[in-house]
């Protein structure tokens, strides 16, 4: 390793390091991802579910290829004249040119006379900007020649696919903007230098592009295509990973400017120090999100196979790409505060000196008062409610939405999305009667057919409630109890509450499944690091209170001040990856460097000594850190915005609390047996280096 060092610090072969990173940037970028634009979010389900064997089913059946547009005409809540009345049914009539069977069937309107709708069958389109272009020009034809005050509003499979192309439309561009300035301006503040932090801005910049192109390659191979969802939240990982990286090297680096004379040789031993914890933690960071290729949800499987990408990419950056361009620079490139040979850092003066002092006079007052704190925050985790319907999934109320508000209260609140069941034609009326008889079934339409004699047939089936909603999932169900009695129909029920369902029941199994792997992961990777059973159960332990605490606060956010009905089903499992992994991070940088100086003065001071140099550090990256996953808040879409508050807020708790108190605490009060069942001899006793700690010869 001290070769690979030289390589990339030294005055003869640093500057190859930066041209070939250069090159392969170039050539990368020169690639590109081979994805379509406009990719929008899947369901990604797997082909067990039996919603997607409906859909799979109904591929057979004519117009398959087909979607559906509904345009609900309305006078905001009045009864709709006679005049309304003759301009919906002009208007449907001008709706044909687009109708992808050349003609629009009569407008319905409701039993209290407020509400019009139009149903359009569509030819599918898989480009997202041709269908956004499709669905202005419907609207425009919708609304052209109303009487005044009516209005037709855009809703239907088409309106919620259209605006949710819309709310990522300029999404990578939206979040990487802001990305850069939230980390632009917190580099400033923490290095208080006008140039120090454009160099790991652009090393993690181009870390972040790269990761986008090579992550979805590396998808392709798996059969994946990376929507806008996905690269939102990899790029945001990716910026805060990196930076988080480059703090902790920059800060070592600082430290050994002040003991050795040439920067390049400062940098060697920098990254002898900081290397370890920064591949350790990044290592454990991606193990744990590799952990979501087991997930059912394709989704699922996407985000861990395309974070796990960025992180690797982002490491080899930080600890290759960052330190070569770091040492082409003097020490100036610290000004104003540059760190001169010789002089001694602040760090055993410092605050975070002051404070490891402290809860070291009473470590069992602080980590029950930390414990009280943790545990107050979680108490609204059992208030928590999970499932977001898709009118419930936006920010922003969008024209689909509003649509299927207006169609729920003038109709059957099922109108909007009916379930769709595919059976054997020769049991279509059988299958349709016992439909007919079960609780939540408004009503039932027998549908289009395939030519061939052995047959299927699908069956409409409007439920009484709304969609997505806790009474139409029960619907759902008995309908399939119902259906699944009649031997020989073979009858499968899907559609739109069908699908989401499915969905739910998946993504509770993927969380039942991955969240205990990544517990047994990360207490592993902590138990092959730290050579102890102790310190990575109490470390785990942290974690785990960090997390629910973060949940419940952010729920008691959610419900107080932001107002929204849930928690999206994929946000537990999501939320709680980032944070333990992200969480170990903290946990590594910390407790490694209070190994290697536990080593020559003893757990309590070497516990001291650590978090005097690292307090400063882990609290500017997870400072930035949170900032940065709150970026995700930018965009209209509530599951985005729920992941970016709780872990902005569990990160904040890690680095504010639990890293810099309660984990200092909990090792005052084990003492020596907090590296049990290995130990540190040290202080008056013969030295025995752990084969994996670092040189010790840049300690102060």
């Amino acid at each position: 390793m001290s070769r690979l060092r030289s390589f990339i610090t030294s005055r003869r072969t640093s500057w190859i390091v930066l041209l070939g990173a250069l090159l392969v940037s170039g050539a990368i970028f020169a690639a590109g991802t081979g994805n379509e634009e406009g990719t929008l979010p899947g369901i990604g389900l797997p082909d067990s579910a039996e919603s997607a064997q409906a859909a799979a089913a109904a591929e057979a059946l004519p117009g398959a290829d087909s979607t559906v547009a509904l345009l609900v005409f309305s006078r905001d809540g009045d009864a709709l004249s006679d005049a309304d009345s003759a301009a919906v049914t002009t208007a449907a009539g001008a709706l044909s040119d687009y109708s992808a069977e050349g003609f629009v069937p009569p407008p319905a309107f409701s039993d209290d006379g407020t509400t019009a709708l139009v149903t359009v069958p569509l030819d599918k389109l898989s480009e997202a900007a041709e269908q956004a272009a499709r669905a202005d020009q419907i609207r425009t034809a919708a609304n052209a020649d109303l009487p005044s005050g009516l209005t037709a509003l855009l809703s239907g499979p088409e309106g919620f696919a259209v605006d949710i192309a819309a709310v990522f439309e300029g999404a990578d561009f939206t979040l990487l903007l802001t990305t850069v300035i939230v980390v632009a301006v917190l580099l400033l503040v923490t290095y208080r230098s006008p140039w120090l932090w454009l160099v790991p801005l652009v090393v993690v910049g181009i870390a972040d592009g790269l990761a986008g192109i090579v992550a979805a390659r590396v998808a392709a191979l798996a059969g994946i295509q990376l929507d806008a969802s996905v690269t939102g939240i990899l790029s945001v990982l990716v910026f805060g990973a990196g930076t988080n990286y480059a703090l902790l090297l920059i800060a070592r680096y600082r430290d050994e400017l002040r003991l050795v004379e040439d920067r390049r040789d400062a940098m060697s031993r920098a990254l002898r120090g900081a290397g370890p914890a920064i591949i350790a933690s990044g290592s454990t960071v991606v193990l744990a999100l590799l952990t979501l290729v087991f997930a059912e949800l394709q989704g699922n499987r996407a985000l861990g196979i395309a974070c796990a990408t960025g992180v690797v990419i982002a490491m080899i950056f930080a600890l290759i790409v960052l330190p070569a361009a770091l040492v082409l620079f003097g020490r100036g490139l610290f000004w104003p505060y540059i760190p001169k040979f010789g002089t001694e850092g602040s760090a055993e003066r410092g605050v975070w000196h002051k404070l490891g002092v402290l809860v070291s006079k009473k470590p069992v007052v602080v980590a029950v008062l930390g414990a009280v704190v943790l545990g107050a925050l979680s108490l609204g985790v059992p208030q928590i409610k999970i499932g977001l319907s898709q009118t419930e999934s936006f920010t922003q109320v969008p024209e689909a939405v509003q649509g299927q508000e207006i169609i729920a209260d003038a109709f059957p609140a099922g109108s909007g999305s009916p379930a769709s069941v595919i059976a054997n034609s020769d049991y279509a009326d059988v299958v349709a009667q016992a439909a007919e008889g079960v609780s939540g079934v408004d009503s039932v339409r027998i549908g289009e057919s395939t030519a061939a004699a052995d047959g299927i047939t699908q069956i409409t089936v409007v439920l009484d409630d709304a969609a997505e909603t806790d009474a139409s999932f029960a619907a759902i169900e008995a309908l399939r109890a119902e259906l699944s009695t009649i031997d020989g129909a073979d009858a499968l029920v899907g559609g739109l509450d069908a699908q989401a369902l499915d969905v739910q029941h998946a993504q509770q199994n993927d969380q039942d499944l991955v969240i205990p792997l990544i517990l047994g992961l990360v207490f592993i990777v902590l138990v092959i690091l730290l050579r102890s059973l102790v310190a990575p159960l109490l470390l785990l332990l942290t974690v785990v209170a960090s997390f629910f605490a973060s949940l419940g606060a952010s729920w008691l956010l959610f419900e107080s001040v932001f107002g929204f009905p849930a928690i999206d089903t994929n946000v537990v499992l999501f939320s709680f990856l980032f944070l333990v992994a992200l969480g170990v991070d903290y946990n590594i940088f910390l407790v490694t460097r209070a190994r290697e100086e536990a080593v020559e003065h003893g757990t309590r001071t070497g516990m001291i000594r650590a978090l005097s140099s690292t307090g400063g550090v882990i609290t500017s990256a997870g400072i930035l850190l949170a900032a940065v996953f709150a970026v995700l808040g930018v965009l209209p879409l509530i599951t985005l915005t729920q992941i970016g508050i709780i872990v902005c807020i569990g990160v904040l708790l890690d680095t504010l609390l639990v890293r810099t108190v309660i984990v200092p605490s909990l090792a005052f009060i084990a003492g020596e047996k907090f590296w049990w069942p290995g130990r540190v001899i040290s202080v008056g006793a013969e030295v025995r280096t752990p084969k994996h700690a670092v040189d010790h010869s840049s300690l102060k």
